[in-house]
């Protein structure tokens, strides 16, 4: 694990170009290039605002989902396993799969509205559009799986206070956001910080759906490593973009924790 991250901070300190062959150390040149650069920010931009809104919906819905199993008294274990098939399937092929529902002109939804006699929008090909499948299909693929950690966590709740709320007269979603999402705190905090870090390296499904287009609507930090490095043959930089991005992440995390650690002390 220490060797690859090790040999990507090594390469990023170097203009190694596979192109022209050049292999000559520039130091902490990679990294003022990128920062200076627009097409750096504004790729980090799309990267955290699909992040945000994938993770944000596949938290939304999966604590829904969750909070209707726990209350359901039949078929739990069946639907369950069911919910989670989604988030067994091979990312490469779950995005074929949605990028035959959501193809221009002859794909299944444009198909079944345009027999509806609906001009359907191109949703591939709309810049909009396809920031908002991109986050459709990771929400599709990875909200099972908000699903079973919350339904999980909801289960380890103490249900003496549940009682006990429930006796004060306590309805359905207070005893859900007053009593049992402040008792799984940690919880939620681990699920949305592990599905934040996976989320940043979204790659394989906007590849296959959009591969960063139409233009660079949809081009996230990880696709533009990838155009530098093997588009670009520009492996320094990349090697540079990729530190970048696992500090970014690594803050990220860090503040999410300490924020709610802090408030679990009282100090925030």
């Amino acid at each position: 694990m220490l060797y690859p991250l090790g040999y990507a901070i090594y390469l990023s300190l170097y203009n190694y170009d596979l192109g022209s062959g050049a292999f000559a150390f520039i130091g902490l040149d990679n990294y003022a290039a990128l920062l200076g650069e627009e097409r750096f920010w504004a790729s980090l931009h799309r990267t955290v605002l699909i992040v945000l809104a994938a993770v944000g919906l596949e938290f939304c819905l999966g604590l829904l989902v969750a909070y209707g199993l726990y209350r359901l008294t039949f078929a739990v274990r069946t639907l369950n396993l069911l919910l989670f098939l989604p988030n067994i399937v091979t990312p490469v092929v779950a995005a074929l799969f949605i990028r035959w529902i959501f193809v221009s002109r002859w794909g299944l939804l444009s198909g079944a509205l345009i027999g509806l006699g609906i001009f359907p929008p191109d949703f591939l090909g709309n810049p909009a559009w396809a920031r908002a499948v991109v986050v459709l299909a990771d929400a599709w693929q990875f909200t099972p799986f908000m699903i079973l950690v919350l339904y999980a966590g909801l289960n380890t709740v103490d249900q003496s206070q549940i009682e006990a709320a429930q006796i004060d007269g306590a309805g359905v979603w207070t005893l859900l956001f007053r009593i049992m999402l402040p008792a799984i705190r940690p919880l939620i905090v681990f699920v949305l910080a592990i599905r934040m870090m996976d989320a940043f390296r979204f790659f394989d499904t906007i590849y296959v759906l959009t591969s960063g287009g139409p233009g660079t609507a949809t081009e996230t930090i990880t696709i533009y490593t990838y155009a530098l490095a093997f588009r670009l043959l520009q492996v320094g930089k990349a090697s540079a973009l990729g530190v970048l991005t696992l500090l970014f992440v690594a803050v990220l995390t860090g503040l999410m924790i300490r924020i709610v650690y802090r408030r679990e002390r009282g100090a925030f």
